[in-house]
């Protein structure tokens, strides 16, 4: 009846109170994101609960109080996690992605991203859960671009290695689950160093000294909400299409050395660029990384999955909070 007041009620999910009114129905959908402090799962998490999902955030050091604390390197406490929330979907979003920190640490790394993922493979297929886990462009060694996701892998670094492996182990236990391959992510970072495409940031503004960027390795740089939005349609169509499962690759389509994003942050904010310097040789030291591992992302484009967000408009969006120079911060917003 028009005019007619309608009784609302509280609806309580994990880091979130939302007023629905009591005559709209809100299908249960309940989903778990592992590494959600990190800055994949910050989006992923926020997307899902942006869209109507009972989403449960999971971290360790940095879990409380917004998130729950679970260590996934032990499996009791992947287990019960599961067990207890029984989500609908799990986005599986922890890991060691820095390849660096792989080669110095690879009994860890192979623990949280190989064993650890075929816990939560086997824990997810035996509640019925969907399942995606986020792989890696490092799985190629970037000889042969654009790779197609059945395209045979030949990773050149152990943090590749360990991923193709995560990725294997995951479906073996889980035949119903999705791997999700993207490359250089950036997005709404809590500091600069947190991600590989902002921690450049700080050189660009730094016009005093000489910097020199790598300007040999083709990247494409994706931001992390077009990621999280791919991961809920996944999830949202895997509801009602069973064929959501296996391999897919999810990219930007802007392709840049980090030369070229430290040039185009210049140009973004207006900064001097003059003292940036392009280094055209390999990598010297460290471990190895492929020259260009485009992605192939025709797959999910075919069905209607998927968005880009300009690389221009990302870097203005999450790097106007860390401008140094607040006349600069005047000359670009006002």
């Amino acid at each position: 009846m028009v005019g007619a007041e309608k009784e609302l009620k509280i609806h309580f999910r994990p880091g979130c109170v939302r007023l629905l009114e009591e005559d709209v129905s809100v299908p249960d959908r309940r989903v778990l994101v592992t590494g959600a402090t990190g800055l994949l799962g910050r989006a992923v998490y926020k997307e899902f609960l942006d869209n109507n999902w009972n989403a449960v955030g999971c971290g360790y050091r940095r879990a409380r109080p917004k998130f729950e604390k679970v260590n996934l390197l032990d499996p009791g406490a992947v287990r019960k996690i599961i067990q207890e929330f029984k989500p609908q979907a799990v986005i599986h979003c922890a890991a060691e992605r820095r390849p660096d920190v792989v080669e110095s640490q690879p009994e860890y790394a192979r623990q949280l991203n190989v064993s650890t993922s075929g816990c939560i493979a086997k824990e997810s297929a035996e509640i019925g859960a969907f399942l995606i886990y986020m792989s890696t462009d490092y799985i190629f060694d970037g000889s042969h671009p654009p790779y197609r996701e059945n395209d045979a892998p030949n990773p050149l670094s152990l943090y590749g290695k360990t991923k193709l492996e995560g990725e294997r182990l995951v479906l073996k236990n889980h035949p119903g689950a999705a791997v999700l391959r993207v490359p250089i992510l950036y997005g709404r970072v809590e500091e600069l160093d947190e991600c590989s495409v902002t921690v450049i940031f700080g050189k660009v503004q730094c016009s005093s000294t000489v910097a020199c960027m790598d300007h040999w390795q083709q990247r494409f740089p994706t931001h992390v909400a077009d990621v999280a939005r791919v991961c809920r349609q996944m999830s949202e169509r895997r509801i009602q299409d069973p064929s959501i499962s296996g391999i897919f690759h999810w990219s930007g389509n802007e392709r840049m050395t980090k030369f070229e994003i430290a040039c185009t942050m210049a140009d973004v904010f207006n900064l001097p660029s003059s003292h940036l310097r392009a280094v055209t040789d390999g990598p010297a030291a460290g471990a190895l990384r492929p020259r260009d591992a485009q992605l192939d992302c025709s797959r999910l484009e075919q069905l209607g999955i998927g968005q880009r967000t300009p690389f221009r408009l990302g870097l203005q969006r999450c790097l106007w909070p860390f401008l140094c120079d607040k006349q600069w911060r005047q000359t670009v917003f006002h």
